[in-house]
């Protein structure tokens, strides 16, 4: 394993033994897709106050209420909807639909030997996409209906041992998704799958092909653009874009020693984050001609990241202030920033507010989870 790879799981080890199933899948869809960020998540979140806000902490009704479970939410649509999974009281992972009137709907990818579902992603007809694990801790992806219907998939070559498989990320508009697929080897790639069903795997240009390295996407816009993260040869880690036609063009937070994009907006305006020589980390944002602006979250924090951006600009994240603190934010186009934490959060303080898909809609509301002092996850609205 890597060195970025080392970094990161000091932070993340502390938790590993006592997490359900679902929740190390999104831990490790951290590693996948950053390479090395917020490896102090596990210290204090210190409340900050910030004006002119609401947040709503919410669970699914079948939530587990000890220790390790609960429910995370990771993905909204323009209509208010939110998917990700919850954890039942027998430590059963399943995917979760709330509507913005509160109304829950829990679902299971079908087939024998599912021992967990989540949804990732929602586009604003409600259809999810997501993953399942099986017995042999395979993954694989699927896509849910808004009547219900759900319908499972593999990317060719996915690997079928444990830790490998198919993992969607992102569903735009008309349907179309994207992520990764790991092969039998342990190299990801990047796919497409169009709503008929047909998948198309693309690699970065200079993507690497040794174990964990490789090209992930992350998030695909209504123009069926995917931004996402490769892994070098020597598994540093870089951003990209995809066209609509398979066009890939690479790039770097300039003089930065790494770059990971998470998300793209309507306009094909993308954010991430990067690391300087000095070891810090910086939020980005970078319009479609390949401008770049660099942002930060306020008192000089150590790691600023951008995970999700509307069509508006706006861009949810999260910060880690100079004592270890991890906190949520939103940046308005004009830069201004605004600091949020979740009521009740826990030693984890605010973890992943949207994960790395649709985590701000248009109105600027964003979805996210906390984990409260009694280890156990909730997921929150933020309103402005």
């Amino acid at each position: 394993m890597n060195s970025i790879r080392q970094q990161l799981h000091k932070g993340m080890n502390a938790v590993a033994l006592t997490r359900p199933t679902v929740f190390l899948k999104w831990s490790q869809r951290l590693q996948r897709l950053t390479g090395m960020l917020f490896t102090g998540i596990l210290c204090a979140a210190t409340a900050i106050t910030s004006p002119a806000q609401t947040i709503t902490s919410f669970d699914d009704p079948n939530a587990g209420t000890a220790s390790g479970q609960g429910t995370v939410a990771v993905a909204i649509s323009t209509a208010g909807s939110t998917t990700g999974a919850y954890i039942d009281s027998s430590n059963v992972a399943h995917g979760f639909l709330r509507t913005s009137a509160g109304k829950y709907t829990s679902f299971d990818a079908p087939g024998s030997g599912v021992q967990v579902t989540a949804g990732s992603g929602i586009n604003n007809g409600s259809v999810i996409t997501g993953f399942d694990i099986d017995s042999a801790s395979v993954m694989h992806g699927f896509v849910r209906t808004k009547a219900g219907a759900i319908t499972t998939f593999d990317a060719p070559g996915a690997g079928t041992n444990s830790g490998q498989g198919t993992e969607p990320y992102s569903i735009n508009t008309a349907g179309t998704i994207t992520g990764y697929y790991t092969d039998s080897t342990g190299v990801h790639h990047g796919f497409v799958r169009a709503t008929n069903g047909t998948i198309t795997s693309f690699e970065a240009p200079v993507a690497g092909t040794g174990n964990h390295q490789g090209t992930l996407g992350a998030v695909i816009n209504s123009s069926g653009v995917i931004t996402g993260v490769y892994f070098d040869a020597q598994s540093h880690y870089h951003g990209f874009v995809r066209a609509a036609n398979g066009t890939i063009t690479d790039f770097d937070y300039p003089s930065a020693v790494g770059t990971s994009a998470t998300a793209i907006n309507t306009a094909g305006t993308i954010t991430g984050f990067y690391k300087d020589t000095n070891g810090i980390t910086h939020g980005f944002v970078r319009t479609k001609k390949g401008v770049f602006t660099s942002f930060d979250g306020p008192n000089n924090p150590q790691q600023t990241a951008g995970w999700a951006i509307n069509t508006a600009g706006v861009i949810t994240g999260l910060y880690q202030d100079a004592g270890g603190g991890v906190h949520g934010f939103v940046r308005a186009t004009n830069g201004t920033i605004t600091t949020f934490d979740a009521p009740g959060t826990g030693t984890l303080g605010t973890l992943v507010p949207g994960g790395f898909e649709m985590g701000i809609n248009t109105a600027g509301n964003v979805a996210g989870y906390y984990l409260d002092s009694g280890s156990v996850y909730h997921g929150f609205l933020r309103t402005p």
